[in-house]
């Protein structure tokens, strides 16, 4: 997949492109509904595949006090939207100056004059320009009068839930990984740098851990211990993971350290994935390292347990 960082790489319009534009956070299973959509209209056309993104999130120019917390990182996010099969992936840089474009000038200067788009698709709640006075109304009117198609794709339901980016953010919240999972048809995933620890887990409890930084912008799950899948140098492994405050050793800030099994690398300043597979139980004070050490035997069985049951794994 082609990435462009801005309308200025793109030196002509694509070739009978079909077009999706949205923020895509996380990728979840209704954005893979758009994706779907514009492979299909593009393909038996041999036109290309385009999405269209921001960068940042809007939401974090229009309001800087409470952004949303994301759920991928634009390197996540670029990823995901290459294997859904788009050929092209423009990353629009969203300024104050972007947000003040008009709903007409949106579409005329960039999806017709830019992108020459013949069809673009969106979901059904989609709105945009200045003040998000475009609808989807004006986005049709606007294809009939340039001649490009407005395909809308509805809301898609899994077990009863709406598939919306908000929603995968509660249940990240509250902790409720297989219902993440189930909207975005994968395991949630979080990536990191291992760093430099207390060095507690191995010598004081008896379980080696690596240790992630957890910033007051990340989207964190409910603190506890979870069932992980860890990803280093494109090896899978099953693990433990507390997040939480080590109250056992009085400990005041969030934190995330993972027990991985069966390895023994020094990974200090490596970058790793962890997919949240189950969560466990809270996190609780021990009278000490040996009770907690007991615990954690305990969560170990259940977590391999887990893991074995999970025939994707």
């Amino acid at each position: 997949m082609k990435v462009y960082k801005g309308l200025h790489e793109i030196k002509k319009p694509f070739h009978r492109p079909a077009l999706t534009i949205g923020n895509f956070d996380g990728v979840h299973l209704g954005h893979q509904a758009l994706f779907r959509r514009v492979v299909e209209l593009a393909g038996p056309r041999k036109g290309n595949t385009v999405a269209l993104t921001f960068e940042p999130h809007p939401m974090k120019v229009l309001r800087p006090q409470s952004p949303p917390k994301l759920i991928s990182t634009m390197d996540h996010k670029v990823e995901l939207i290459a294997q859904a099969g788009i050929e092209h992936l423009i990353r629009l840089f969203f300024t104050e100056e972007l947000a003040g474009t008009s709903a007409h000038d949106f579409v005329y200067t960039i999806l017709h004059q830019t992108i020459g788009v013949e069809d673009v698709v969106v979901g059904y709640d989609y709105a945009f320009g200045k003040g998000r006075q475009g609808n989807i109304s004006f986005l049709q009117a606007m294809g009939y009068k340039l001649g490009f198609k407005v395909h809308v794709i509805s809301p898609v339901l899994v077990e009863g839930m709406v598939v919306s980016s908000s929603n995968v953010r509660e249940y990240v919240t509250l902790g409720e990984m297989k219902k993440v999972r189930l909207l975005l048809g994968r395991y949630y995933q979080i990536r990191g740098i291992v760093k430099k620890g207390i060095c507690r887990g191995g010598p004081v409890v008896g379980f080696p851990t690596a240790n992630l930084r957890i910033d007051k912008e990340d989207l964190c799950p409910k603190p506890g211990v979870y069932v992980v899948r860890v990803i280093h140098q494109d090896r899978s492994y099953g693990g433990v993971m507390n997040i939480g405050y080590n109250p056992t050793f009085g400990g005041q800030d969030l934190g995330a350290e993972v027990h991985i099994f069966d390895f023994e690398k020094n990974i200090y300043g490596h970058p790793i994935k962890l997919d949240f597979i189950q969560r466990l139980r809270d996190e609780k004070k021990f009278s000490g390292p040996e009770e907690l050490a007991g615990q954690i035997t305990k969560d170990i069985e259940t977590a391999r347990l887990v893991l074995t049951e999970s025939k994707d794994l």
